[in-house]
């Protein structure tokens, strides 16, 4: 029910820093794939119930939350920080070799 805090906190922190982050590494396509996993998973969650949109939003306690959030959310924005890694592993790799062809 509250596995999106994690990426959620992730997002907030890559899109407070982007500006200090430089370009080749497309700090946008974290932050794009961070926002819309929270998103995605927002509005299931208030589907659910799980999440209400009056306070307290939780409808569970916090001895229920932070398990979900260690066994789900992090592994979860683990497995998002490493496909974008890869990512700008692919495109740093396609660049290098576009450059070395125009050499």
């Amino acid at each position: 029910m509250a596995c999106f805090l994690v990426p959620m906190g992730t997002a907030i922190v890559t899109t407070t820093l982007r500006k200090k982050v430089h370009s080749k590494y497309h700090i946008h396509w974290l932050n794009s794939m961070l926002w819309g996993g929270v998103l995605m998973l927002a509005v299931e969650h208030i589907a659910h119930e799980e999440v209400v949109l009056y306070p307290p939003f939780l409808t569970k306690g916090l001895p229920e939350v932070l398990p979900e959030m260690l066994k789900i959310g992090v592994p979860m924005t683990l497995a998002i920080v490493g496909v974008w890694s890869v990512m700008v592993a692919v495109s740093l790799r396609i660049a290098r070799k576009t450059f070395m062809l125009k050499s």
